[in-house]
């Protein structure tokens, strides 16, 4: 039997609580409310005394994947923190993060809890808001409701009480000193700990403070916010999935690469740029390698990369000084030198009928450049791209190819024959200088 929501009333929880700290003569050291040492009041309270704080960074990015799902306001958990309904679904959120724990290495909650019982108090507002802990009361719960005479100690729940006169930002604050610790920060994904720092910066509005309270450097804090804008662009304008964060948790690595890549770049490049990335991600099961191999190819080689996959696909890059793309890539070279248009690729890359083309056109030219760069240092990088060209060259069926396509293989054989004619003259000369 799963855990239902009792939700008592707010008056009602402030009062209880009230008379618990009233009554309560004890209390323990707390270092990080309001940048000090403060002594606040150890209460015992029934479980359904407690309710869920709706502003948890734990469970950001399966609040916005519910919103996008079912099509509710942005604000439908904010403003729904005193309604049951809500809070059973804040509650089936908790649970399933305390059933499933962070990662391999780290037990789920609900089993430490289990064999443990409960060890570090709650920390909770003066209306019962659980500040830190949703994660162990949602746990505490479902023990319970399972086996009440095991887990009957869970039918009330140790906490530490906050001021009343304690502020929102104050709260976000403590979080944020919570994060800091490195044993709590394992708890967060990489989205909502980018969240986190976002809400941070809207409070104080200074790069410096925020690092100073997470005990970061500034160069990260603002690596995490443009990692979160590169991976809500990916969302939004290209895979449509605008809140299906669940799509990137396991992409922090490249999202967070992605800003420096794209630094530095005009905007036409940095789209580009982005295409490769993004095309690499949503078919990074074919790759079996490291999306992180790859950097180059958006990075430093970007440019490279995409010329090269568009004479391949045979598309013409057009001059273009400035141009918006309506599907959301604005583009504003200003008064330089006109530069390539990627729209037209880009726009190849988004025909579905063309997916796996653009996608082999690509890799095999980023599998190229990545040879070539270890080439730079281990010197085997031509005869590996040769031998990966005649490779494939052996399974080509002229005979089995469609009409229609014999007039393009016939201008990319051409090509082929023109550069391994260049290649040997190359070769020659080179072998000759060797004698």
């Amino acid at each position: 039997m799963a855990y239902q929501v009792r939700l008592r009333s707010l008056v009602e929880r402030q009062a209880a609580i009230r008379a618990a700290v009233q009554a309560s003569s004890q209390t323990r050291d707390f270092y990080d409310f309001r940048s000090q040492k403060t002594q606040l009041p150890f209460v015992r309270l029934p479980e359904d005394m407690l309710i869920y704080r709706m502003e948890n960074f734990r469970t950001y990015t399966s609040q916005r994947e519910y919103l996008a799902r079912e099509r509710k306001a942005a604000d439908f958990f904010l403003s729904g923190q005193e309604t049951e309904s809500i809070q059973q679904l804040q509650h089936e959120i908790l649970s399933r993060l305390a059933r499933k724990g962070i990662s391999d290495s780290v037990v789920p909650v609900i089993k430490v809890l289990a064999v443990d019982k409960q060890r570090e108090p709650l920390l909770i507002t003066s209306a019962g808001a659980v500040v830190n802990g949703n994660r162990r009361l949602a746990a505490m719960r479902e023990l319970f409701i399972e086996d009440s005479q095991t887990y009957s100690a869970f039918s009330h729940v140790d906490c530490l009480v906050l001021p009343s006169d304690a502020t929102a930002s104050e709260i976000v604050d403590i979080e944020a000193a919570l994060q800091a610790k490195p044993e709590t920060r394992l708890d967060y994904d990489w989205i909502g700990d980018c969240q986190l720092i976002q809400k941070l910066l809207e409070t104080h509005n200074n790069v410096e403070q925020v690092a100073t309270r997470l005990n970061r450097k500034e160069a990260e804090v603002r690596n995490s916010i443009a990692a979160l804008k590169e991976a809500e662009l990916y969302l939004r304008d290209w895979v449509r999935a605008e809140a299906e964060f669940s799509r990137v948790e396991d992409a922090e690595q490249l999202f967070k690469d992605l800003p420096k890549n794209l630094s530095d770049k005009s905007p036409e490049l940095a789209d580009g740029s982005r295409l490769i990335a993004w095309t690499l991600l949503d078919n990074k099961g074919k790759i079996n390698e490291r999306l992180y191999n790859f950097n180059s190819t958006f990075g430093k080689r970007a440019e490279d990369v995409l010329n090269r996959v568009a004479s391949d696909l045979n598309i013409s890059l057009r001059p273009s000084r400035a141009e918006a793309d309506e599907d959301g890539f604005d583009i504003d070279l200003g008064d330089g030198e006109p530069t390539a248009s990627y729209k037209p690729l880009i726009e190849a890359f988004k025909d579905p009928r063309r997916k796996e083309e653009t996608f082999e056109a690509l890799i095999d030219v980023c599998r190229s450049v990545v040879e070539t760069e270890k080439g730079i240092k281990g010197g085997s990088a031509a005869l590996k791209i040769v031998a990966g060209i005649n490779s494939r060259l052996k399974d080509v069926d002229i005979g089995a190819s469609d009409p229609a396509t014999h007039k393009e293989i016939d201008r990319h054989l051409r090509e082929i024959v023109n550069k391994i004619s260049g290649l040997q003259s190359i070769l020659s000369r080179l072998r000759q200088s060797d004698t």
